[in-house]
């Protein structure tokens, strides 16, 4: 299970929210406890670069809003973020430095690490995307099961019980999501990753590695200079 442990997954150090993950395993262990944490660090925030508006918003004074964007609280959009036009935050948000959340984009219990990128009609829910991670156009995570059952996350040889109803994906650092493209609840896709376009992906993909479809994942081939 080592490959599904936080230190697995994200360089922690490229997230405001970095305290969240201290004594936790698995990183959908934090999904309950977003929104708690946001208030929490919210208040502690230095008020000279985080400017707090409306009810526990607090925004990064170089941030880039589009007056059109809708934020709910609890929210938090640090240090050179974009939200854009129609962006939609639901709520229990974190969108870290130098992030964008695109036209259209949804986003409800999340925490974006830094320099993620979700620019075009994007829904991410109940998902936690490493740092630099990339979501293209129409890609979106599924957030509960069509049974309403509790998630698992499928591996090759075992299923590992999440105890949650609601839990999207988990991308590690540097992952790229093709266009229209489909993160089944209990995904985990590990650091450099890359997925095909149209794909509809559920359980584990390992580190390095290129999703081409259900039962065709190779390694990615990476060239010396």
């Amino acid at each position: 299970m080592e490959r599904l442990k936080v230190e697995a997954l994200y360089t922690i150090s490229e997230t405001i929210a970095t305290d969240i993950f201290k004594g936790v395993t698995y990183p959908w262990e934090v999904l309950p406890k977003i929104g708690e944490f946001i208030i929490r660090l919210g208040n502690s925030l230095p008020v000279e670069r985080y400017e707090k508006r409306g009810d526990n918003i607090w925004i990064a004074k170089s941030a880039t809003i589009f007056p059109s964007a809708y934020i709910a609280g609890p929210a938090i959009i640090d240090e050179e973020a974009e939200v854009r036009h129609c962006a939609f935050i639901r709520g229990n948000a974190i969108v870290g430095k130098g992030a964008v959340v695109g036209n259209s984009t949804e986003l409800k219990n999340v925490i974006l690490f830094n320099k993620v990128q979700v620019p075009h009609y994007n829904y991410v829910g109940d998902s936690i995307l490493g740092y630099k991670a990339h979501m293209g156009a129409g890609a979106i995570t599924s957030n509960v099961k069509s049974d309403k059952t509790l998630v698992t996350v499928k591996l090759a040889e075992c299923c590992v019980e999440t105890a949650l109803k609601k839990f999207g994906a988990m991308l590690g650092d540097g992952v790229e999501v093709g266009c229209n493209s489909v993160l089944n609840p209990g995904t985990v896709i590990g650091k450099n990753s890359s997925v095909y376009p149209t794909s509809s992906v559920r359980g584990y993909i390992p580190s390095d590695s290129i999703y081409k479809d259900k039962g065709e994942v190779v390694i990615r081939k990476i060239q010396k200079i």
